[in-house]
């Protein structure tokens, strides 16, 4: 299993219009065997956009990866800390 997270900052008034823009490639990675991926707006940064990704192997982040920010996206982008994780053990807590 693979973990990306970590968060990237726009402009506080572009964050709302960043994150409609990304709804289709929310659906897409949802389409293409990701277990779970999520954008969001951060609840005290008003320019933070939280990003958390769970995929079923590193084949499938490799198969989605030309599907990330466009290049409209990517210029709005002013910083950005993200990693991948790569897991070999989980426990449910639930």
């Amino acid at each position: 299993m693979v973990i990306v997270a970590g968060h990237i900052m726009v402009d506080p008034q572009q964050r709302d219009s960043y994150l409609a823009d990304c709804v289709e490639v929310v659906e897409h990675a949802r389409d293409a065997s990701c277990l779970d991926f999520s954008l969001a707006a951060d609840l005290v940064d008003p320019a933070r956009i939280n990003i958390f990704e769970r995929w079923k192997s590193r084949a499938a982040v490799e198969a989605f990866r030309g599907s990330g920010p466009s290049e409209a996206q990517n210029a709005q982008i002013r910083a950005a800390s993200v990693a991948e994780y790569d897991i070999s053990d989980v426990r449910s807590l639930s």
